[in-house]
């Protein structure tokens, strides 16, 4: 799998093109703006792209998810439907960031625990990980040993639970039953921020250890 990472919006939001190397079909993950700068990206690399997958209803990660799958005719896959009040509020989530009001749009396909999106040949399983939002996702591609995370942890920190319907011990406790169940190697691709692994947020990330937070 190639992995292209795109910082997007004022946010500096990890837009992520995931590739399958042996078919060149890709999935978007989190568009959360700046759709013009993913499209030329995508027409860079010569991509067929499959489908838009969204981890959580944040403006700042679905923001240009609209514009993208109507540009190239795909459906928009996530999060879970504990994410609805969200798509919802769109537009006063526009005004709370200071960005470009959007109305409201929603998923073509709402996401559950044990569910598999396939990406050419590359199997990304969800897992429900609640907390950060109620309906948070993550996508796990176990034969690469990656998981894309969105906003549920950090190198070093965990998603903010101020929002409306965070929790903060749940999110807790979907990142140990969730992610920290996963090889130690296991990549971690967060909303953002750079990169990790399962294994050094196990034994360095002081919101798990309990010592903060």
């Amino acid at each position: 799998m190639d992995i292209i990472t795109l910082p997007v919006t004022a946010f500096s939001q990890n837009c992520r093109i995931l590739i399958c190397k042996t078919t060149r079909q890709a999935a978007i993950v989190d568009p959360g703006g700046d759709a013009d700068k993913i499209i030329a990206e995508l027409a860079r690399h010569n991509l067929e792209l499959q489908c838009i997958l969204l981890t959580h209803g944040h403006l700042d990660h679905v923001g240009a998810a609209k514009k993208l799958a109507e540009e190239f005719k795909v459906k928009i896959i996530g999060p879970h439907e504990g994410e609805r009040f969200w798509f919802d509020a769109l537009p006063m989530q526009a005004k709370m960031f200071g960005l470009k009001v959007i109305e409201p749009f929603y998923p073509d396909v709402w996401l559950k625990e044990g569910d598999v999106c396939n990406v050419g040949n590359l199997k990304f399983a969800v897992r429900h990980c609640p907390g950060h939002t109620p309906g948070h996702i993550v996508f796990y591609e176990q034969s690469q040993q990656v998981v894309l995370v969105g906003d549920v942890i950090f190198k070093g920190s965990v998603g903010r639970t101020d929002f409306p319907k965070g929790d903060a011990k749940q999110l807790v406790n979907s990142i140990k039953t969730k992610l920290l169940t996963m090889p130690d190697e296991t990549r971690i691709l967060s909303g953002h921020g750079p990169d990790t692994s399962v294994g050094i947020e196990r034994i360095s990330n002081p919101f798990i250890s309990g010592k903060f937070g």
